[in-house]
């Protein structure tokens, strides 16, 4: 019968997790806790304050092969090792699906049994291994106590590099003792608490704190859930988005995507977005299932917005049965990215690319797109497309609204798809469907001027303005044309009037092929126009790096290259985005 059941203990509920019997459905989020919140939880505990009930669906019979199960995690590594196994439930006995309290009871199971290793503060984001993103195991301070100046918390837990414990029970850090709180399980089987308080030469108070620590894991019945026993997977799903989507922790599209992992019938949903993240991510580029789900909508569906109305069967199916090349269009539309030199950094909003996957994904020319000789005027456009797409900033804010004025290009009618009558991107007309794509004016171009070297919309710009560099390789370099080094010497009236803003900014900057910037060395602008263009012709050489021919290079005579760069600039950028 469904209802409250008799609560358990922690150590109850960790054996459950141990012989499978609490097992994780394939509609639930992943693990999102941080260390910070597993501490203040067991501080929580410690303190004697309640964790709140939990809510348990008890599968059994032929509903173990409706959904997908997941075990929790046990080793948890951020950015790269979150993902729960699978786990086969055909022949096995009935369990309980946690519907409400994953988060808890996994932050429980890592604390007593398991480890979390996050980034060491200069490790690298990307790379994996235990330098950079050190194993740790939650330890737990029985010298002393916070006061109630020093923390609104009272016990003091830690997750500690097992470099420094080296794993032991008892962890000396000058006069202060740690106790890895997962000694805490033989303890108590064992009733070893005396001989380890004797060995460990702990005094009165630190036995005490420990065997409060026991009490809490062992004896107190802290975990209530009620149990939902109703073998119907839908109000499985039902009762999961009405108990989450009160609370802000999980997103719309978090629930949206759970009723999509549920609904897949044939492929594991889960590890298949997994993947396609991770695949990702090894480009260098991040998404996020708001991506993923927003990419299904605009390549299926009439409403582009996050509704739960939107993912009914048909469409879920239709998604599924397409899958391969649905994955295999994302990651050809950032493979292409990657060749224009763009990087997750410079790339501000990854909804600009939607179109661009729409088009690849439509004509089913996914395939080697970004190389293939065939699609060279293809990649051209879209490039050009992009690039102006970035620095107008067209899909901020209302983002629904443009992404549907956008797939206006393509087709009126989604469910009759036109794009085989299309030969190449449709740019021009997406621009005129969208309707924030007005004219460029002045103000606009002059804040453009005034980007910075190195930041989001540097690149972009610069990329729109020397389209013939190999960004493919990431050969290029933004080069201030009156070297960095120089701006001491500029004369103090010049200083005043423009300054370093306006010296580091792309009325100063160019991109240039790497090896000739090398070659540059910083040399002052008039000493290296002087030597590249001995062999060569000048103007041809002023024009090709956006330099005035009618300006003075001199650094003396800044305020004159200044004024006549901006309006070279200005009128290039007007043509290229107008």
């Amino acid at each position: 019968m469904p209802g409250f059941q008799a609560a358990i203990t922690i150590h109850q509920a960790i054996e459950r997790i141990n012989r499978n019997e609490f097992l994780l459905p394939a509609f639930q989020r992943e693990f999102v806790w941080s260390v910070g919140q597993i501490e203040q939880l067991f501080d929580s505990l410690m303190q004697g304050y309640p964790i709140s009930s939990m809510l348990f669906w008890k599968v059994k019979e032929d509903t173990k092969a409706d959904f997908r199960f997941y075990q929790f995690l046990k080793k948890y590594v951020e950015i790269h090792a979150t993902h729960n196994d699978t786990i086969a439930t055909n022949g096995v006995n009935d369990f309980h699906a946690i519907l409400d309290g994953q988060q808890r009871l996994t932050a429980l199971y890592l604390g007593l049994c398991g480890s979390y290793a996050f980034r060491r503060y200069y490790g690298s984001k990307s790379v994996h291994s235990e330098w950079d993103y050190p194993t740790r195991h939650l330890y737990f301070n029985v010298s002393s106590t916070f006061t109630e100046e020093e923390s609104d918390r009272k016990y003091k837990f830690s997750f500690l590099d097992k470099a420094e414990t080296k794993e032991t029970e008892i962890y000396l850090d000058e006069d202060e003792k740690w106790f890895k709180v997962s000694t805490v399980l033989d303890l108590y089987k064992n009733d070893g608490l005396d001989d380890f308080t004797e060995t460990h030469q702990l005094t009165k108070d630190e036995k005490k704190l420990i065997k409060q620590l026991e009490r809490v894991i062992h004896t107190g019945l802290i975990i209530n859930y009620y149990e939902e026993d109703e073998q119907n997977p839908d109000k499985a799903v039902n009762i999961f988005v009405r108990i989450n989507s009160g609370g802000t922790p999980l997103t719309f599209s978090a629930i949206l995507m759970s009723i999509a992992i549920a609904s897949w019938k044939h492929k594991d949903a889960r590890t298949e977005l997994n993947n396609l993240i991770d695949t990702i991510r090894a480009k260098g580029f991040y998404i996020n299932q708001d991506y993923i789900l927003r990419s299904f909508l605009y390549l299926y569906h009439k409403d582009i917005r996050f509704r739960i109305t939107s993912f009914k069967n048909d469409f879920i199916s239709n998604i599924e049965a397409n899958w391969e090349n649905i994955r295999n269009s994302i990651i050809s539309t950032f493979d292409l990215i990657k060749t224009f030199g763009l990087t997750d950094y410079t790339l501000t909003t990854n909804n600009a690319t939607l179109p661009i996957l729409y088009y690849i994904y439509h004509r089913n020319i996914f395939t080697d797109f970004s190389t293939k000789v065939a699609y060279k005027q293809d990649r051209e456009i879209i490039k050009k497309w992009l690039l102006s797409i970035l620095i107008r900033r067209t899909f901020g804010g209302q983002t629904d609204t443009v992404l549907a004025q956008s797939r206006k290009a393509f087709t009126n009618d989604i469910e009759k798809i036109k794009i085989a009558n299309i030969q190449l991107f449709p740019s021009k007309e997406m621009n005129k469907e969208i309707k924030k794509i007005t004219d460029i004016g002045d103000d606009f171009i002059e804040e453009l001027l005034m980007t910075q070297k190195g930041t989001q919309y540097s690149f972009p710009i610069l990329a729109l303005l020397y389209p013939n560099l190999d960004y493919k390789n990431n050969n290029f370099h933004q080069d201030h044309l009156h070297p960095a080094d120089s701006y001491d010497d500029l004369s103090d009236r010049d200083k005043l009037n423009y300054g370093w803003t306006v010296y580091n900014s792309i009325a100063n900057l160019q991109m240039l092929d790497a090896n000739e910037n090398m070659s540059k060395n910083d040399s002052p602008l008039k000493d290296w126009v002087k030597k590249e263009t001995k062999k060569s012709d000048l103007n041809q050489f002023l024009d090709n790096h956006l330099i005035p021919r009618d300006a003075s290079i001199e650094l003396s005579d800044f305020e004159d290259f200044i004024t006549k760069r901006k309006a070279l600039l200005t009128a290039k950028l007007k043509s290229l985005l107008n």
